[in-house]
């Protein structure tokens, strides 16, 4: 009876986590099609940027300093062991815009602007303002979350960019100016190191596809979240969690595809 109790309550998980996977998808392209109707306000798309992107800078451009000086202090530790210490500049530079960069970048994007939009959209649920504006004739979807949808896929690779360049700057702050490393060799490794199309570009689609999936699962969560204070409380944590594994997930697969012929 006890093993008949747990399979139903294993199937009970995977038909609804099923059951929110297709949703989620129907969501994802109930957005992109009332898109069209968000960009004829285009305002309201530009204050949204505003609020996930600006007001993000600062964690974003501390971060990619910090990441970027840690990562010149351990890369020369490693590299003088070889006597390679002129190549700081291509490790520093090729594990920003590579990896670091649009992983990073995207994780503190889903715990900062992602868990807000999420909090946000769920106390409108709650206090029944979506409810007012399907009352009213107003498309929720292209009012609410469209706007918020592309402030964050425009936002992503943008801070993305930032992160990796601060983070070379940081670089170049512990290695060049506080170690010693030659800049000349530093940067000249790293422009001979770094291809626009292999790692730059790659780098930006990268954060592209992270920010559709970190803004999707955040809006969501909150369009989803039950119209209660512990609702939408859950909503908050899940739309970390789930960004932040969905990343690292894709990052593998995009990984995987970008780089297998090399």
């Amino acid at each position: 009876m006890a093993i008949v109790k747990a399979l139903r309550g294993i199937g009970s998980r995977v038909i609804n986590a099923v059951w929110r996977i297709g949703y989620a998808a129907r969501f994802f392209f109930k957005v992109l099609f009332y898109s069209g109707m968000s960009f004829r306000r285009f305002r309201l798309t530009v204050r949204e940027i505003f609020f996930s992107g600006v007001m993000s800078l600062i964690i974003i451009l501390v971060a990619g300093t910090f990441v970027g000086m840690v990562l010149g202090l351990q890369g020369f530790e490693t590299l003088k062991r070889y006597g390679s210490e002129s190549a700081l500049g291509s490790l520093v530079a090729l594990s920003l815009v590579r990896e670091l960069g649009p992983v990073l970048t995207a994780i503190l994007f889903a715990s900062r602007a992602g868990s807000a939009m999420t909090a946000e959209i769920g106390l409108m649920k709650t206090t029944e303002q979506l409810s007012a504006m399907e009352m009213m004739a107003v498309n929720p979807v292209a009012r609410v979350v469209a706007p918020r949808f592309w402030a964050g896929v425009v936002s992503m690779p943008l801070l993305a960019a930032l992160f990796s360049a601060l983070g070379v700057f940081g670089g170049y702050v512990v290695g060049v100016i506080m170690i010693g490393v030659d800049s000349g060799q530093f940067w000249s490794q790293m422009q001979s190191a770094v291809d626009f199309k292999g790692d730059i570009l790659n780098g930006v689609l990268k954060s592209f596809v992270f920010g559709v999936a970190v803004t999707v699962v955040a809006l969501f969560e909150g369009f989803d979240a039950p119209p209660t204070a512990e609702g939408v409380s859950g909503a908050t944590t899940r739309t970390v969690v789930e960004s932040s594994l969905l990343i690292l997930m894709l990052d593998f697969i995009l990984t995987a595809f970008m780089f297998r012929g090399d």
